[in-house]
């Protein structure tokens, strides 16, 4: 998948026939529902300009970025994975957002869920994120905090895979970022995690080396950290720095 993925942001990363102007942002897909929108506000304020997104694990994008992935700007969630791509790094990382998890469940599943403790105990199945992802480490951390044995019963690459597991009630239930649960909608049951406030994790966003839009790049950091960048991911469910 990583590769399908190179291939089509070289292809992307192409200009046409009209020079049009492209941006590429590599974002870790916990982030697809507010940079759509972002893409989508900052092409409106700069006119002949494309903003092309590639979403996926952080860590997956990390690597793509020091591989030289044809991109223009990295946003990962959480600065582990950040700092694994720091050799391809032209500015240093900006935090704009921070997230934290939370259990969701089917709003009409097989297994009714009322709480963590249906998770915690093992009386009813969960999915959750591979290590390897920001949303799963900080689970493991989560977990372990709260002496949960209970194993998941699938790994997901990411968040998003994680929820569409949930909602197409595939497992009983899922961890989630917060963020997630609010772009779910009343498709899922959102369950407190306990001690899950204790254990957040942050975005940060640079410029990467082998941009090819630099300018363009820093003013679409700059966006998420605007006044019209934090109204969107506040109404998204972020916390804000």
């Amino acid at each position: 998948m990583a590769l399908a993925i190179v291939g089509t942001l070289a292809l992307s990363g192409c200009g046409g026939e009209d020079d049009e102007q492209t941006l590429t942002v590599l974002a870790a897909a916990s982030l697809t529902e507010t940079f759509t929108g972002l893409a989508e506000e900052f092409e409106a304020e700069h006119t002949g300009v494309t903003v092309r997104l590639a979403f996926d694990s952080s860590a997956t994008l990390a690597q793509q970025a020091l591989e030289g992935a044809p991109a223009d700007v990295l946003a990962t969630a959480d600065g582990r994975t950040m700092d694994l791509a720091r050799e391809a790094l032209a500015t240093e990382p900006r935090t704009f957002a921070s997230n934290s998890l939370v259990l969701v469940a089917p709003t009409d599943g097989r297994t009714e869920v009322d709480g963590f403790d249906d998770v915690a105990s093992g009386r009813a199945s969960y999915v959750a994120c591979v290590p390897t992802a920001p949303c799963g480490a900080l689970w493991v951390a989560l977990a372990a905090d709260q002496q949960v044995d209970a194993q998941p019963v699938s790994l997901e690459v990411d968040v998003k895979a994680v929820l569409a597991k949930v909602v197409a009630d595939e497992a009983d239930a899922g961890v989630v970022y917060a963020t997630d649960a609010v772009s779910a909608g009343p498709a899922v049951a959102t369950l407190a995690i306990p001690g899950a406030d204790a254990f957040t994790t942050t975005y940060p966003a640079a410029v990467l080396d082998q941009a090819r839009e630099p300018g363009l790049a820093e003013e679409f950091v700059e966006l998420l950290l605007s006044e019209v960048g934090r109204d969107v991911l506040d109404a998204a469910g972020f916390a804000l720095p």
